[in-house]
Protein backbone atom coordinates (compact mmCIF):
# COMPACT_ATOMS: atom_id res chain seq x y z
CA UNK A 1 0.00 0.00 0.00
CA UNK A 2 1.02 3.55 -0.86
CA UNK A 3 1.65 5.60 2.14
CA UNK A 4 1.56 9.44 1.31
CA UNK A 5 4.38 11.21 3.36
CA UNK A 6 3.48 12.71 6.71
CA UNK A 7 4.10 16.55 5.13
CA UNK A 8 1.03 15.91 2.74
CA UNK A 9 -1.35 14.27 5.76
CA UNK A 10 -0.39 17.43 7.91
CA UNK A 11 -1.33 19.96 4.84
CA UNK A 12 -4.23 21.53 4.99
CA UNK A 13 -6.56 20.47 2.29
CA UNK A 14 -7.06 22.99 -0.21
CA UNK A 15 -10.28 21.93 -1.65
CA UNK A 16 -12.24 22.27 1.76
CA UNK A 17 -15.03 24.99 1.32
CA UNK A 18 -14.54 28.20 3.31
CA UNK A 19 -17.92 29.53 4.81
CA UNK A 20 -18.21 33.38 4.34
CA UNK A 21 -16.16 33.20 1.35
CA UNK A 22 -16.54 36.39 -0.91
CA UNK A 23 -19.63 36.57 -3.04
CA UNK A 24 -17.30 36.74 -6.13
CA UNK A 25 -16.29 33.35 -5.63
CA UNK A 26 -19.50 31.91 -5.66
CA UNK A 27 -21.08 31.15 -8.96
CA UNK A 28 -23.96 33.90 -9.32
CA UNK A 29 -26.97 31.07 -9.91
CA UNK A 30 -25.22 28.05 -8.76
CA UNK A 31 -24.30 29.04 -4.93
CA UNK A 32 -27.07 27.31 -3.40
CA UNK A 33 -26.90 24.30 -5.20
CA UNK A 34 -23.29 23.93 -4.20
CA UNK A 35 -23.54 24.34 -0.80
CA UNK A 36 -26.61 21.85 -1.21
CA UNK A 37 -24.71 19.39 -2.19
CA UNK A 38 -22.40 20.25 -0.16
CA UNK A 39 -23.97 19.28 2.72
CA UNK A 40 -25.60 16.39 1.22
CA UNK A 41 -22.40 14.58 0.07
CA UNK A 42 -20.99 16.02 4.16
CA UNK A 43 -23.59 13.91 5.81
CA UNK A 44 -24.04 10.43 3.19
CA UNK A 45 -20.22 10.05 4.59
CA UNK A 46 -20.78 10.71 8.34
CA UNK A 47 -23.87 8.05 8.08
CA UNK A 48 -22.18 6.15 6.14
CA UNK A 49 -24.73 5.66 3.23
CA UNK A 50 -23.43 2.78 1.59
CA UNK A 51 -22.36 0.54 4.48
CA UNK A 52 -25.92 1.36 6.16
CA UNK A 53 -27.89 0.07 3.42
CA UNK A 54 -26.53 -3.16 4.48
CA UNK A 55 -27.79 -2.90 7.55
CA UNK A 56 -31.73 -1.84 6.27
CA UNK A 57 -31.54 -4.92 3.60
CA UNK A 58 -31.10 -7.33 6.37
CA UNK A 59 -33.44 -5.46 8.79
CA UNK A 60 -35.76 -5.45 6.12
CA UNK A 61 -35.10 -9.65 5.24
CA UNK A 62 -35.63 -10.30 9.30
CA UNK A 63 -39.15 -8.33 9.39
CA UNK A 64 -40.29 -10.42 6.21
CA UNK A 65 -39.25 -13.39 7.40
CA UNK A 66 -41.26 -12.92 10.39
CA UNK A 67 -44.59 -12.99 8.84
CA UNK A 68 -43.98 -14.36 5.72
CA UNK A 69 -48.18 -14.80 5.16
CA UNK A 70 -49.06 -11.36 5.45
CA UNK A 71 -47.45 -7.97 5.74
CA UNK A 72 -47.84 -4.39 7.19
CA UNK A 73 -45.99 -1.93 4.57
CA UNK A 74 -47.06 0.90 6.62
CA UNK A 75 -45.26 -0.58 9.72
CA UNK A 76 -42.32 -2.13 7.37
CA UNK A 77 -41.97 1.32 6.26
CA UNK A 78 -41.50 3.12 9.48
CA UNK A 79 -38.97 0.06 10.85
CA UNK A 80 -36.73 1.13 8.18
CA UNK A 81 -36.83 4.98 8.74
CA UNK A 82 -36.34 3.78 12.42
CA UNK A 83 -33.56 1.26 11.74
CA UNK A 84 -32.20 4.22 9.18
CA UNK A 85 -32.27 7.09 12.02
CA UNK A 86 -30.47 4.89 14.14
CA UNK A 87 -27.70 3.20 12.12
CA UNK A 88 -26.95 7.00 10.60
CA UNK A 89 -26.74 8.06 14.45
CA UNK A 90 -23.90 5.47 15.21
CA UNK A 91 -22.17 6.11 12.46
CA UNK A 92 -21.68 9.81 13.51
CA UNK A 93 -21.12 9.43 17.01
CA UNK A 94 -18.52 7.03 15.56
CA UNK A 95 -16.81 8.96 13.40
CA UNK A 96 -16.94 12.05 15.99
CA UNK A 97 -15.09 9.68 18.53
CA UNK A 98 -12.26 8.52 15.82
CA UNK A 99 -11.97 11.84 14.23
CA UNK A 100 -8.43 12.20 15.38
CA UNK A 101 -7.27 8.67 14.42
CA UNK A 102 -9.50 9.14 11.32
CA UNK A 103 -7.01 11.89 10.24
CA UNK A 104 -4.18 9.18 10.56
CA UNK A 105 -5.61 6.73 8.18
CA UNK A 106 -5.18 7.08 4.23
CA UNK A 107 -8.51 5.75 4.00
CA UNK A 108 -10.66 8.17 6.17
CA UNK A 109 -8.37 11.00 6.44
CA UNK A 110 -11.08 12.54 3.44
CA UNK A 111 -13.69 11.72 6.05
CA UNK A 112 -15.96 15.44 6.60
CA UNK A 113 -14.79 15.75 10.54
CA UNK A 114 -10.99 15.02 9.88
CA UNK A 115 -11.26 17.55 7.00
CA UNK A 116 -13.03 20.35 8.44
CA UNK A 117 -16.17 20.17 6.27
CA UNK A 118 -18.26 19.79 9.91
CA UNK A 119 -17.98 21.22 13.08
CA UNK A 120 -18.06 18.36 16.13
CA UNK A 121 -20.86 20.02 17.82
CA UNK A 122 -22.92 19.82 14.83
CA UNK A 123 -22.01 16.27 14.22
CA UNK A 124 -23.17 15.17 17.96
CA UNK A 125 -26.30 17.28 17.67
CA UNK A 126 -26.89 15.37 14.27
CA UNK A 127 -26.45 12.11 16.07
CA UNK A 128 -28.15 12.65 19.24
CA UNK A 129 -31.53 13.70 17.37
CA UNK A 130 -30.94 11.09 14.99
CA UNK A 131 -30.68 8.69 17.67
CA UNK A 132 -33.62 9.77 19.96
CA UNK A 133 -35.88 10.04 16.18
CA UNK A 134 -34.89 6.34 15.56
CA UNK A 135 -35.99 5.24 18.88
CA UNK A 136 -39.46 7.54 18.89
CA UNK A 137 -40.34 6.16 15.85
CA UNK A 138 -40.02 2.70 16.17
CA UNK A 139 -41.28 3.11 19.79
CA UNK A 140 -44.52 4.65 18.34
CA UNK A 141 -45.06 2.91 14.71
CA UNK A 142 -43.47 -0.18 16.25
CA UNK A 143 -43.46 -1.84 19.33
CA UNK A 144 -40.82 -1.03 22.22
CA UNK A 145 -38.91 -4.16 21.80
CA UNK A 146 -38.01 -3.05 18.41
CA UNK A 147 -36.89 0.46 19.64
CA UNK A 148 -35.33 -1.22 22.48
CA UNK A 149 -32.95 -2.97 20.36
CA UNK A 150 -32.05 0.06 18.05
CA UNK A 151 -31.28 2.19 21.00
CA UNK A 152 -29.18 -0.67 22.73
CA UNK A 153 -27.16 -1.36 19.65
CA UNK A 154 -26.48 2.96 19.38
CA UNK A 155 -25.18 2.70 22.92
CA UNK A 156 -22.99 -0.83 22.70
CA UNK A 157 -21.35 0.85 18.93
CA UNK A 158 -20.77 4.29 20.14
CA UNK A 159 -19.85 2.92 24.35
CA UNK A 160 -18.38 -0.34 23.90
CA UNK A 161 -17.08 -1.34 20.45
CA UNK A 162 -15.63 2.50 19.43
CA UNK A 163 -13.80 2.74 22.89
CA UNK A 164 -12.46 -0.68 22.81
CA UNK A 165 -10.73 -0.79 18.86
CA UNK A 166 -7.60 0.63 20.05
CA UNK A 167 -7.55 -1.56 23.26
CA UNK A 168 -7.95 -5.51 22.16
CA UNK A 169 -8.68 -7.06 19.04
CA UNK A 170 -11.71 -8.81 20.78
CA UNK A 171 -13.31 -5.11 19.84
CA UNK A 172 -14.24 -7.11 16.61
CA UNK A 173 -16.50 -9.68 18.44
CA UNK A 174 -18.47 -6.57 19.95
CA UNK A 175 -18.84 -5.08 16.14
CA UNK A 176 -19.90 -8.18 14.98
CA UNK A 177 -23.04 -8.25 18.17
CA UNK A 178 -23.80 -4.46 16.83
CA UNK A 179 -23.75 -6.10 12.95
CA UNK A 180 -26.00 -9.09 14.34
CA UNK A 181 -28.79 -6.76 15.81
CA UNK A 182 -30.73 -5.12 12.65
CA UNK A 183 -32.02 -8.36 11.31
CA UNK A 184 -33.61 -9.36 15.14
CA UNK A 185 -34.73 -5.98 15.52
CA UNK A 186 -36.74 -6.10 11.95
CA UNK A 187 -38.22 -9.07 12.96
CA UNK A 188 -39.28 -7.74 16.44
CA UNK A 189 -40.61 -4.76 14.96
CA UNK A 190 -43.00 -7.53 12.66
CA UNK A 191 -43.87 -9.88 15.63
CA UNK A 192 -43.36 -8.11 18.26
CA UNK A 193 -41.20 -11.20 20.09
CA UNK A 194 -37.83 -12.44 19.41
CA UNK A 195 -38.46 -16.27 18.44
CA UNK A 196 -35.59 -18.51 17.48
CA UNK A 197 -35.64 -17.69 13.75
CA UNK A 198 -34.43 -14.11 14.92
CA UNK A 199 -31.67 -15.66 16.89
CA UNK A 200 -31.06 -17.81 13.71
CA UNK A 201 -31.04 -14.67 11.94
CA UNK A 202 -28.74 -13.00 14.20
CA UNK A 203 -25.90 -15.82 14.57
CA UNK A 204 -25.82 -15.74 10.75
CA UNK A 205 -24.88 -12.36 10.65
CA UNK A 206 -22.32 -12.71 13.46
CA UNK A 207 -20.74 -15.55 12.20
CA UNK A 208 -20.44 -13.89 8.51
CA UNK A 209 -19.31 -10.50 10.11
CA UNK A 210 -15.95 -12.06 11.28
CA UNK A 211 -14.29 -13.72 7.39
CA UNK A 212 -15.81 -10.04 6.14
CA UNK A 213 -13.82 -8.17 8.42
CA UNK A 214 -10.49 -9.81 9.02
CA UNK A 215 -10.13 -10.26 5.47
CA UNK A 216 -11.02 -6.47 4.92
CA UNK A 217 -8.61 -5.78 8.34
CA UNK A 218 -5.85 -7.57 6.52
CA UNK A 219 -6.15 -5.72 3.44
CA UNK A 220 -5.61 -2.81 5.14
CA UNK A 221 -3.76 -3.76 8.07
CA UNK A 222 -0.65 -1.41 7.67
CA UNK A 223 -3.60 2.25 7.67
CA UNK A 224 -5.07 0.46 11.07
CA UNK A 225 -1.77 0.04 13.04
CA UNK A 226 -1.06 4.28 11.73
CA UNK A 227 -4.73 4.87 13.16
CA UNK A 228 -3.70 3.12 16.21
CA UNK A 229 -6.42 0.34 16.29
CA UNK A 230 -5.69 -3.22 17.53
CA UNK A 231 -7.30 -4.76 15.27
CA UNK A 232 -5.90 -8.83 14.82
CA UNK A 233 -4.42 -8.60 11.45
CA UNK A 234 -2.35 -5.51 13.03
CA UNK A 235 -0.96 -7.94 16.12
CA UNK A 236 -0.69 -11.31 14.05
CA UNK A 237 2.54 -10.11 11.89
CA UNK A 238 2.85 -13.25 10.40
CA UNK A 239 -1.67 -13.84 9.84
CA UNK A 240 -1.32 -16.88 11.76
CA UNK A 241 -4.13 -16.57 13.95
CA UNK A 242 -5.95 -14.40 10.91
CA UNK A 243 -5.75 -17.20 8.72
CA UNK A 244 -7.34 -19.55 11.49
CA UNK A 245 -10.02 -17.15 12.37
CA UNK A 246 -10.72 -16.58 8.48
CA UNK A 247 -11.05 -20.31 7.70
CA UNK A 248 -12.88 -21.30 10.99
CA UNK A 249 -15.58 -18.65 10.80
CA UNK A 250 -15.72 -19.46 7.23
CA UNK A 251 -16.47 -23.40 8.23
CA UNK A 252 -19.19 -22.49 10.74
CA UNK A 253 -21.25 -20.26 8.12
CA UNK A 254 -22.78 -23.89 6.88
CA UNK A 255 -23.92 -25.39 10.17
CA UNK A 256 -25.10 -21.70 11.20
CA UNK A 257 -26.77 -20.73 8.20
CA UNK A 258 -28.89 -24.13 8.49
CA UNK A 259 -30.29 -22.87 11.36
CA UNK A 260 -32.40 -20.76 9.45
CA UNK A 261 -34.51 -24.08 7.76
CA UNK A 262 -33.88 -25.89 11.26
CA UNK A 263 -35.99 -23.30 13.33
CA UNK A 264 -38.59 -22.70 9.94
CA UNK A 265 -37.40 -19.72 8.77
CA UNK A 266 -36.90 -20.63 5.16
CA UNK A 267 -36.82 -23.78 3.10
CA UNK A 268 -34.76 -27.06 1.45
CA UNK A 269 -34.48 -23.87 -1.89
CA UNK A 270 -32.26 -21.78 0.98
CA UNK A 271 -30.73 -24.77 2.36
CA UNK A 272 -28.96 -26.15 -0.61
CA UNK A 273 -27.96 -22.75 -1.31
CA UNK A 274 -26.37 -21.85 2.01
CA UNK A 275 -24.22 -25.40 1.62
CA UNK A 276 -22.78 -24.25 -1.32
CA UNK A 277 -22.26 -21.03 -0.80
CA UNK A 278 -20.43 -22.11 2.71
CA UNK A 279 -18.51 -24.05 0.99
CA UNK A 280 -17.31 -22.17 -1.41
CA UNK A 281 -16.43 -19.69 1.19
CA UNK A 282 -14.19 -22.13 3.30
CA UNK A 283 -12.46 -23.20 0.21
CA UNK A 284 -11.70 -18.94 -0.48
CA UNK A 285 -10.97 -19.24 3.98
CA UNK A 286 -8.30 -22.75 3.91
CA UNK A 287 -6.69 -20.70 0.36
CA UNK A 288 -6.37 -17.55 2.65
CA UNK A 289 -5.18 -19.35 5.44
CA UNK A 290 -2.46 -21.42 3.48
CA UNK A 291 -1.11 -18.29 2.23
CA UNK A 292 -1.94 -15.68 3.56
CA UNK A 293 -1.40 -12.96 1.08
CA UNK A 294 -3.39 -10.24 -0.08
CA UNK A 295 -4.98 -11.57 -3.34
CA UNK A 296 -6.04 -14.34 -0.84
CA UNK A 297 -7.87 -11.82 1.45
CA UNK A 298 -9.41 -9.77 -0.73
CA UNK A 299 -10.79 -12.92 -2.48
CA UNK A 300 -12.36 -13.80 0.73
CA UNK A 301 -13.59 -10.26 0.88
CA UNK A 302 -15.05 -10.30 -2.08
CA UNK A 303 -16.57 -13.65 -1.84
CA UNK A 304 -18.71 -12.08 1.87
CA UNK A 305 -19.87 -9.40 -0.40
CA UNK A 306 -21.54 -12.12 -2.87
CA UNK A 307 -22.64 -14.35 -0.23
CA UNK A 308 -24.84 -12.63 1.88
CA UNK A 309 -27.17 -10.64 -0.47
CA UNK A 310 -27.36 -13.95 -2.36
CA UNK A 311 -28.06 -16.09 0.63
CA UNK A 312 -30.41 -13.14 1.85
CA UNK A 313 -32.80 -13.14 -1.18
CA UNK A 314 -32.81 -16.74 -1.52
CA UNK A 315 -33.80 -16.94 2.38
CA UNK A 316 -36.75 -14.00 1.24
CA UNK A 317 -38.12 -16.02 -1.66
CA UNK A 318 -37.94 -19.61 -0.16
CA UNK A 319 -39.11 -17.92 3.55
CA UNK A 320 -41.55 -20.11 5.66
CA UNK A 321 -40.92 -23.45 7.92
CA UNK A 322 -40.30 -26.82 6.46
CA UNK A 323 -41.86 -29.15 8.74
CA UNK A 324 -39.49 -32.42 9.19
CA UNK A 325 -42.81 -34.12 11.31
CA UNK A 326 -44.94 -34.35 8.39
CA UNK A 327 -42.53 -36.77 6.80
CA UNK A 328 -42.56 -38.88 10.17
CA UNK A 329 -46.46 -38.63 10.27
CA UNK A 330 -47.06 -39.27 6.71
CA UNK A 331 -44.52 -42.65 7.01
CA UNK A 332 -45.96 -43.74 10.30
CA UNK A 333 -49.36 -43.67 8.41
CA UNK A 334 -47.96 -46.49 5.67
CA UNK A 335 -46.96 -48.50 7.95
CA UNK A 336 -49.67 -48.64 9.96
CA UNK A 337 -51.51 -49.32 6.91
CA UNK A 338 -49.68 -51.07 4.13
CA UNK A 339 -52.50 -51.53 1.69
CA UNK A 340 -52.62 -47.57 1.21
CA UNK A 341 -50.73 -46.26 -1.11
CA UNK A 342 -48.42 -42.63 -1.59
CA UNK A 343 -51.40 -41.44 -3.48
CA UNK A 344 -53.85 -41.85 -0.58
CA UNK A 345 -51.54 -40.52 1.94
CA UNK A 346 -50.99 -37.30 -0.58
CA UNK A 347 -54.94 -36.26 -0.58
CA UNK A 348 -55.01 -36.40 4.10
CA UNK A 349 -54.05 -33.33 6.25
CA UNK A 350 -49.96 -34.59 5.90
CA UNK A 351 -50.11 -34.74 2.22
CA UNK A 352 -51.69 -31.11 2.07
CA UNK A 353 -48.75 -30.08 4.68
CA UNK A 354 -46.34 -31.48 2.87
CA UNK A 355 -47.24 -30.23 -0.08
CA UNK A 356 -47.44 -26.70 1.46
CA UNK A 357 -43.91 -27.22 2.71
CA UNK A 358 -42.27 -27.81 -0.84
CA UNK A 359 -44.65 -25.66 -2.76
CA UNK A 360 -43.89 -22.54 -0.68
CA UNK A 361 -47.44 -22.59 0.96
CA UNK A 362 -45.98 -21.38 4.41
CA UNK A 363 -48.06 -19.86 6.29
CA UNK A 364 -48.23 -21.46 9.38
CA UNK A 365 -47.79 -20.34 12.86
CA UNK A 366 -43.99 -20.17 14.41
Amino acid sequence: MDVASKTAEDAPARDVPVHGAPARDVPAHGGSRQVRDGIIDVYAQLTKVRLNALVLATAAVGFACAVPARGDWARFGWTMLGTALCAASASMLNQLMERHRDALMERTRTRPLPRGRVGSLQVFVSGTVSAFGGFAVLAVHANPLAAALGLANILLYVLVYTPLKPRTTLNTVVGAVCGAVPPMLGWAAASNSLGPGAWALGALLFIWQLPHFMSLAWLYREDYARGGFAMLPVVDARGDATGQTVLLTSLLLVPVSLMITLTGTAGWWYAGTAVFLGVAASILGAAFWRRRDRPGARRVFLASIIYLPLLLTVMVIDRGPVDPRVAVRAGATVAEDPDRGAVGDSGGTDGRATGGSAGGARGGTR
